[in-house]
């Protein structure tokens, strides 16, 4: 073997056919093939795995008890192997407080930033505040221009009411003569003020008046001690006549007034404008009498609570009761408008009918018709004195006091009650909203404060990645000299961040986005800028379809991303469907020849041209333009209405109105970041699952209205969550088609004579299955310092179920020969039954008919579990009318995979439903009858309708990114007008 490879022999994990395969070193390798052809099984179950396993089994024992044991991937030896880093389709994370900024390590740059050169600001006035001691403060005063007139004061009221007439004494009694009341002054020996004592009042005692110059350094340092000792630590200094662009560092204001003189000059001029500054030995806002806590790097974390607004708790959005959720229908009458009121509940009848009583309405009143003001008092409570009146068995009982609300009912029993019921109850009418404290910033009012450069770092944090980047940019231009020494390394760490992250097509994320609201292609392309940034040589990346997600515009920039990793000295195995990047891969490892049992082996290796040229591949063909997914002749125009939005104005979307066609099938595309997720899954879907379903617990993105939502009876969403995620879940228990094998199995004759239900048939309950493992099939065998063993089972032989349940045979096969079938092989089994038919023939169509009934869904890759889970809800009855949404349905999917899904679609929209996809793999989208096209691009730059209609109306339009790419792939675009009329529906077909 030469040093160049890493080797690997004997390969046998999953569906690997004894594989041998030879995988260049420090080169750019994909490996791809029809989906379930063993494409994981390589990448990730074989060389990733076993790179992981013997790093590990390097550490001590010690080491290797806290960090767990790998199980050995089933292969005879793998050489030549690097250390491995593996970075897959997986969310960065789902906790709420982990955010774009927190998973990239750039909040913590920016919490040292502002830690380190932040300049801390009242959170009430605004001014500057800062921490001086009485030297920092007599150093700033002689740096005045020579002989400039100042007061040197110490604030000892600050707007507090009284009179002060004992105070004024005791200031003569140490022998302060003059002061300034309320910005007048006083001579306390001659004149005394006469204050009002109901009104706030400010007293400011002139400890000295001098006029600045180096041979009075010892005088002024004297009076600053003075100052700060009888005003606690507070210095203010006030200057008659300010020399321009004057810079003390303290909390600052302009005023003007009349002035007392200074050393025996008259300061009273007409109107003259004067500055008052005022130092603090703490970190205070001297004019508002705030204490700022010591800026920390933790004070600008949201998970510390030193940092954490205390509203929210540093998640930025709280739950409360939505007025909109407790009357929902504001024409029914008062007694049954409050949805989580029962007016048959004697409590609540009481409380309606008395604060009825009080108003002079009857109960009987349609919500709608009342005041506004008695509709809040019945919302929101009031102050006044109600009359309550209720019957017991001794009679009438009265009591006046307020009424705490519909709304004050439910929250303060959400606070107090122990009821988990009760509490959940209450949370039906409960809304997320934005902390009304923080604003959704997290932090905490003194952390948003701290700005460097006029800028906090909640500003920054709103900022797109592209837009953060041009700030930090210019920022050295406007620090200090100081403040640039401290922050340079800072600064260069922030820019090297963000322009990987800009690299990889994410600069339109903000940097408080919600880590768990990104895309598995997103979170990946994440992980992947992190990699980059580390600068890590001679390591093995393996990474899971990368281009998932991304745009073809931005497809470029991904694979000059991968190439730069290459470059630096590492290895990159990619699994990978993408045609592009297999043209710049530098090997090709073509997976096939068939999915399933078919698979498992090498069908074709080399760079693009060896490939395209291999005769048993699949991937060839439809490299080479043997195999295609053809244009459909003719498009629909079911003319059957339109779903239309309205005013759609979340996130980044600019108050969009889209109208979709009812009845076709419709592709919405745009550049990554566009708005696409947000119009389908924050407006469509949740809008319509609050408004046809009646649900609360979903909260919609901001819109005005959806209309036209008569003309469809249902909507169901198909996304990227997974199907399961213990070995108990599989492809027979998702899609429901287990149960009607049971209940097959349970009409046998032998299982009526012993009373076998189909619950006997389950492998999760008690009775049908092998107590031994649990209906596993499997045991654990713990190995302490080894990796734990998963052997058959003896009792069953890893059959999962027990010899009783095991005698009972459907043409000649058990329950556990059944879940052993593959679904070709089950399709042909059960073709009398078509209830199990019609569920079979569903995952036939979507690709998966050589995938086993009974595989645990832990092993499924991600094409096969979301086509495992489109196959579910086409097994739901369609009644027609339905509306399906579906979140980048291609995704893990082969070219030929792709045509049978687009087969599926097409049957969906032929029997009368409407299917909307978010797409970027063009094949489909050249198969839509419509498209919508948002944009131009990314973040603040997207949000709007760049182009609709017809793929050949996109492919015309100059500006859609989209249509550009779609003009190589549809017949010639005749610009001026229409390809073809739009009739009828078409399928796609293969051209084998």
């Amino acid at each position: 073997m030469s040093k160049d490879y890493i080797e690997v022999r004997g390969a046998e994990e999953h569906n690997l056919k004894d594989l041998d395969v030879r995988i260049p070193r420090e080169e750019f390798s994909v490996v791809t093939g029809l989906s379930g052809s063993g494409k994981s099984s390589l990448a990730f179950e074989t060389v990733y795995a076993e790179g992981q396993r013997r790093y590990i089994e390097s550490l001590s024992a010690y080491a290797r008890n806290f960090l767990g044991q790998m199980d050995k991937p089933q292969v005879e030896s793998v050489e030549g192997l690097s250390p491995a880093i593996s970075i897959d389709q997986k969310n960065a994370a789902n906790n709420p407080r982990s955010t774009v900024g927190t998973v990239t390590e750039l909040h913590d740059y920016l919490r040292l930033l502002y830690a380190r050169v932040g300049t801390p600001h009242c959170p009430e006035c605004g001014r500057e505040v800062g921490e001086q001691s009485a030297s920092q403060m007599v150093t700033r005063l002689l740096e005045l221009p020579e002989g400039t007139r100042a007061k040197l004061c110490a604030p000892v009221v600050r707007d507090q009411k009284g009179a002060f007439e004992d105070r004024f004494d005791d200031l003569v009694s140490e022998g302060y003569s003059r002061v300034e009341v309320d910005g007048e002054p006083y001579d306390l020996t001659v004149d005394r003020p006469d204050l009002d004592e109901n009104y706030d009042h400010t007293i400011d005692v002139v400890v000295d008046r001098v006029k600045i110059s180096t041979e009075a350094r010892s005088r002024i340092t004297d009076s600053v001690e003075m100052a700060l000792d009888e005003a606690g630590g507070v210095l203010k200094v006030i200057l008659p006549d300010p020399p321009g662009g004057v810079e003390l560092g303290g909390s600052a204001a302009r005023s003007t007034g009349d002035l007392a003189e200074v050393d025996g000059e008259s300061d009273e001029t007409d109107a003259t404008d004067r500055l008052v500054v005022e130092f603090s030995e703490a970190l205070a806002c001297t004019h508002c009498g705030i204490d700022i806590p010591e800026i920390e790097t933790r004070s600008f974390s949201f998970n510390s609570p030193h940092g954490a607004c205390p509203e929210c708790e540093g998640i930025g959005n709280t739950k409360e009761v939505d007025p909109d959720l407790v009357v929902q229908d504001e024409s029914k009458p008062l007694k049954d408008v409050f949805e989580p009121w029962s007016y048959n509940r004697s409590y609540y009848r009481r409380q309606l009918d008395s604060l009825a009583r009080h108003f002079g309405i009857s109960v009987d009143t349609p919500f709608e018709d009342l005041d506004d003001d008695v509709q809040d008092s019945f919302l929101f409570g009031t102050d006044e004195e109600v009359l309550f009146k209720w019957t017991t068995k001794n009679g009438v009982r009265r009591k006046e006091q307020p009424f705490e609300g519909v709304i004050g009912n439910l929250e303060r029993r959400h606070v107090e009650t122990d009821s988990e019921n009760t509490r959940e109850h209450i949370e039906e009418f409960m809304a997320v909203t934005t902390c009304p404290e923080c604003e959704g910033t997290r932090l905490k009012p003194a952390s948003r404060a701290v700005l460097v450069d006029g800028t906090d770092i909640t500003e920054v944090n709103r900022m797109s990645i592209a837009d953060a980047l041009a700030h930090f940019e210019g920022l050295e231009s406007s620090l200090t000299e100081r403040e640039r020494t401290i922050a340079e390394e800072i600064l260069k760490e922030i820019r090297a961040r963000l322009g990987f992250m800009q690299e990889v097509g994410l600069e339109y994320l903000t940097l408080d986005r919600e880590a768990a609201t990104l895309s598995g292609g997103e979170s990946q392309r994440i992980r992947l800028a992190t990699q980059v940034g580390s600068g890590l040589v001679g390591v093995l990346y393996v990474l899971d379809e990368p281009s998932i997600g991304l745009h073809q515009r931005d497809n470029d920039r991904l694979l000059d991303t991968l190439e730069g990793l290459r470059d630096l000295g590492n290895t990159l195995l990619v699994v990978e469907h993408d045609e592009e990047t297999m043209r710049r891969a530098d090997n090709i490892i073509d997976m096939g020849p068939g999915p399933g049992r078919r698979g498992g082996e090498v069908v074709a290796q080399g760079d693009f041209d060896d490939v395209v040229e291999a005769e048993n591949s699949v991937t060839a063909d439809y490299l080479a333009g043997r195999r295609e997914i053809p244009v459909p002749e003719e498009r629909r125009d079911a003319d059957a209405g339109e779903l239309t939005i309205r005013g759609a104005r979340q996130h980044n979307l600019d108050d969009l109105d889209v109208s979709i066609p009812l009845g076709e099938f419709v592709a919405i595309t745009g550049v990554s970041g566009s708005g696409k997720s947000t119009l389908m899954h924050d407006v469509l879907y949740k809008g319509l699952a609050r408004e046809m379903n009646d649900n609360t617990s979903v909260d919609p993105g901001d819109h005005d209205a959806i209309e036209g939502t008569d003309q469809i009876e249902t909507v169901r969403l198909i996304d990227q969550s997974p199907i399961g995620r213990t070995p108990r879940s599989n492809p027979a228990t998702y899609t429901g088609v287990f149960d009607h094998i049971r209940e097959l199995f349970a009409e046998t004759k032998l299982a009526n004579q012993r009373g076998y239900d189909k619950g006997r048939f389950s492998f999760n309950v008690k009775g049908g299955r092998c107590e031994e493992c649990g209906g596993q099939g499997t045991v654990k065998i713990e190995m302490n310092f080894l990796s734990d063993v998963h052997v058959p089972c003896e009792e069953c032989d890893g059959a999962r179920y027990n010899d009783e349940t095991l005698d009972v045979t459907y043409k000649g096969a058990t329950i556990a020969d059944v879940l052993n079938m593959e679904v070709d092989e089950a399709l042909d089994f059960f073709e009398a039954n078509p209830g199990i038919r019609r569920r079979l023939e569903l995952l036939r169509d979507v690709g998966l008919g050589y995938m086993q009934l009974g595989q645990p869904s832990t092993t499924l890759s991600g094409g096969e579990a979301q086509r495992v889970k489109l196959a579910e809800e086409l097994g739901k009855k369609d009644s027609g009318e339905t509306l399906y949404l579906l979140d980048e349905p291609t995704t893990g999917l082969h070219s030929e995979d792709e045509r049978k899904l687009i087969e599926v679609l097409h049957r969906l929209v032929d029997a009368g439903n409407t299917v909307v996809v978010i797409e970027h793999e063009l094949d489909l989208v050249k198969n839509a009858d419509h498209v919508v096209d948002l944009g131009p691009e990314g973040g603040e730059g997207g949000g709007e309708v760049v182009a609709t209609g017809t793929p050949e109306a996109l492919a015309r339009t100059d500006a859609s990114h989209t249509g550009r790419y779609l003009r190589d792939l549809l017949p010639a675009i005749d610009r001026d007008g229409p390809r073809s009329d739009r009739r009828k529906p078409a399928k796609a077909s293969s051209d084998d």
